[in-house]
């Protein structure tokens, strides 16, 4: 006889989705192999999923609700499983971060995680090499879904020109991730300045910070160090934020002038180079 690990679905959302999935596919009468079939994976990946062995993607959960017939349960739940993928000291923020009406950032180093690509984002999670990059990538992917909510928030993001240069994932996944930035240029919800390095000394030089606005909420300041987050609506932090926010503001480019920054960086440093056959030779 086969040995079943048995979940205990109150766990964790991961566990939940396990549970649930073994007992809705056997009350529809399905082996792992035919509903892996029917979902376009194989019969061992629903096998790990059931068994918590696995992240679900939303992709799979929204396939699984199709086969089963389930009115959306696997992917209504999905989102609460990826977001217990992202670091425990990271989750309060990024439950606050959902339940913005207002979010601006300064970001020195890399593009703020809303805005990322998959490429990009690969590269950035990636660096410390952890044993779960693939669910981190899913995790920070899923928190993107807050842009396409009927009410999005509207999100301010300033960016320091370091961030255009510092080649993450390489000349393909930067060019990628700068033609996503300019793919927002137009949209009312969304807008991006460049701190160019001529600003000189400004106040985000101790680094990136956060500040997210509430309708029925206390503003909050987050800011990182090197081994978890902060976040505070202490109102003389909260102040002395938006003050150095206010100014960065000032200092940074015009929307405008930063689109046309981002698509010279991306042409000049990104665009196609000639191959080494193609060079002229003198």
């Amino acid at each position: 006889m086969v040995n079943i690990r048995e979940l205990d679905p109150a766990a964790s959302p991961l566990d939940y989705f396990g549970y649930e999935l073994r007992r809705k596919r056997e009350a529809a009468g399905l082996t792992q192999k035919e509903l892996g079939a029917i979902v376009f994976c194989t019969g061992s990946l629903v096998g790990q999923i059931e068994t918590a062995m696995k992240v679900p993607t939303r992709e799979f959960a929204e396939r699984v609700d199709a086969a089963l017939v389930t009115e959306g349960f696997f992917s209504r739940l999905v989102g609460l499983v990826l977001r217990s993928q992202l670091p425990t000291w990271f989750q309060p923020y990024a439950e606050m971060e959902a339940k913005a009406a207002y979010i601006s950032t300064y970001q020195a180093q890399v593009v703020y995680g809303l805005l990322q690509t998959e490429k990009y984002a690969r590269a950035v999670l990636g660096a410390p090499e952890p044993e779960n990059l693939d669910e981190l990538v899913a995790a920070r992917l899923e928190r993107q879904r807050l842009l396409r909510k009927e009410q999005p928030p509207l999100v301010w993001v300033v960016l320091d020109e370091a961030v255009l240069h510092r080649p993450m994932g390489g000349r393909e996944a930067m060019r990628e991730q700068l033609a996503h930035l300019l793919s927002f240029r137009d949209q009312r919800r969304v807008k991006i300045q460049v701190l160019p390095y001529s600003a000189g000394e400004h106040p985000g030089l101790p680094g990136a910070f956060n500040l997210l606005r509430f309708n029925d909420h206390p503003d909050i300041v987050y800011t990182e160090d090197f081994i978890q987050g902060h976040m505070t609506a202490n109102p003389d932090g909260v102040g002395e934020g938006w003050l150095n926010y206010d100014q960065l503001q000032a200092a940074a480019l015009s929307v405008r002038d930063s689109a046309e920054l981002i698509a010279h960086v991306m042409e000049e440093r990104y665009g196609d180079q000639p191959t080494a056959e193609g060079r002229d030779v003198a």
